[in-house]
């Protein structure tokens, strides 16, 4: 009881708001996109959508190294920010060692809050924490997209699907289905990397904090449901 108290007095009650708001805006956006796109078109929907018409052409094809090659390409992406992830989450702990001296350079920075040690690692941890969850997403589409591969590998011949249109719409819902939920851990990665912004904002102010979540999930819902991006999937 007394161990709570203490951690609930570490921090004033703005900034325990602010970390909410942060918390509520980044869980509550997810669950909301994902709800969503089953009542209206979204990003991630509609791409899914090519997806599964992807592999339903690549179940025509008597030669599918150009989708593995496709497969290979998409799965890069990933790789390239988990490698990222590791090496923030390297520079963060190594802030972490040496909290006193970036504590001091932070001060010098201008609109910055005058914060305890204690405060100022607190920040920090919480943008270690982004980073790790971003690596975990990241790697884990980076793995659904190998399972991916491995599905197109072991695809019947074009031959056999032609012949049994139930097969071959089978395959292509199936290998479209983990293609599209690669997509969508490599999609919770990069909303981490934005959220990463408004995290980096709690060392300005818990006021900039909340703006920056705010801010960020408005980028992403306008993204997802009201982009050029999506409105051209969507003449397809």
């Amino acid at each position: 009881m007394v161990a709570a108290t203490a951690l609930w007095q570490v921090l004033p009650g703005i900034d325990w708001a602010a970390l909410v708001v942060f918390f509520v805006t980044w869980v509550g956006y997810a669950r909301f996109a994902r709800q969503r796109s089953f009542a209206r078109p979204s990003l991630l929907g509609s791409s899914n959508r090519e997806r599964e018409r992807w592999m339903w052409q690549a179940a025509a094809r008597d030669n599918r190294v150009f989708d593995g090659v496709v497969v290979q390409n998409l799965s890069a992406s990933p790789s390239f920010f988990a490698s990222t992830s590791i090496l923030v989450i390297g520079g963060l702990l190594a802030v972490l060692s040496s909290s006193e001296q970036a504590s001091e350079i932070v001060r010098e920075v201008p609109f910055a809050a005058r914060t305890s040690m204690l405060v100022f690692d607190l920040k920090v941890v919480l943008l270690l924490a982004v980073f790790v969850f971003a690596f975990f997403r990241f790697t884990w589409s980076l793995r659904q997209y190998s399972f991916g591969a491995l599905l197109v590998a072991a695809a019947p011949s074009h031959a056999e699907l032609q012949r049994d249109d139930a097969q071959r719409t089978a395959f292509a819902r199936r290998a479209g289905r983990v293609m599209g939920l690669a997509a969508e851990s490599f999609n919770d990665g990069l909303r981490a990397y934005y959220m990463a912004f408004a995290a980096t904002a709690w060392f300005f102010s818990p006021w900039a904090m909340m703006a920056g979540a705010l801010s960020v999930v408005w980028v992403l819902y306008r993204r997802e449901f009201h982009s050029e991006v999506l409105q051209a999937l969507e003449d397809l």
